[in-house]
């Protein structure tokens, strides 16, 4: 091997070198969660769960059950929010205009689930017009009180958010939220995935034929995810959601492409 060979081997082995010992990227994770009420029995899982691949995926949780401290300078710190089963009211305004200055300036990246969609007048506050647009331009009709397995089918799987997640998955014991008009007719919103009406194990008669659950809004500078379920406990003992949370945390910190 002659000294020319030798050098660029010396050197291509230290470039792999400094790579394998490079610590993990870390991402600063703002997770907004209910710590009461019917979503309690899910958080009391999730939020261990991710406190637990933490180290794995080199994140930091951060976890709060109140919007309180949130404002622009608060929110310098996060790379991503995680809106886990946290409602868009009843915010103050300061909370309410830095939320919308991270989203709109794409200051960080978000992932929503489930009850971040209960857009509508509730418990005497109006509704965050703001998030609705975010949202599609939706507002919470109606829901599935009797909870119902559903299967979800993939409608984008090169997407980096389904990177091991099979093309179609059941998703246990959820209320499948049902709005006033189809997020898809929005020009800004891309769905991922929607749900097989004709496979919930307790139908109940209603539904939105074609029903959507995860989508994103494209028009927003900040990478953004949505989830419609995220009822049940028993989704952290589901391999494909778990799969799914991980990968959207990554797919909104711009790890994951």
């Amino acid at each position: 091997m002659n000294k020319m060979k030798i050098r660029q081997f010396l050197f291509a082995a230290a470039i792999f070198l400094l790579t394998a010992c490079s610590p993990a990227p870390k991402t600063a994770v703002l997770v907004l969660y209910e710590d009461g009420g019917w979503h309690k029995p899910f958080t009391d899982v999730a939020v261990p769960y991710l406190e637990k691949i933490a180290p794995e995926y080199g994140l930091e949780i951060t976890a709060i059950t109140r919007v309180t401290p949130v404002n622009k300078e608060y929110l310098k710190q996060f790379d991503v929010i995680l809106q886990l089963d946290y409602a868009p009211y009843n915010w103050p305004e300061e909370a309410f205009a830095a939320f919308e200055d991270y989203i709109d300036n794409g200051r960080g990246g978000w992932v929503g689930l489930h009850h971040a969609t209960l857009l509508g007048e509730f418990d005497g506050f109006t509704m965050w017009q703001w998030f609705s647009d975010f949202m599609g331009g939706i507002r919470y009709e109606n829901y599935m009180a009797d909870l119902s397995d559903g299967t979800v089918r993939v409608e984008a799987p090169s997407h980096p958010l389904f990177q091991g997640v099979p093309e179609s998955f059941v998703i246990p014991d959820d209320e499948w939220y049902i709005y006033d008009r189809n997020p898809r007719d929005n020009p800004d919103i891309k769905v991922l995935a929607s749900v097989d009406e004709a496979s919930y194990t307790n139908p109940q008669g209603i539904g939105m034929g074609d029903h959507p659950v995860i989508w994103t809004n494209t028009a927003k500078k900040a990478p953004n995810i949505y989830f419609q379920f995220g009822h049940s406990p028993k989704l952290m003992e589901t391999p494909a959601f778990v799969d799914l949370l991980t990968n959207a945390l990554l797919v909104a910190a711009g790890r994951k492409q």
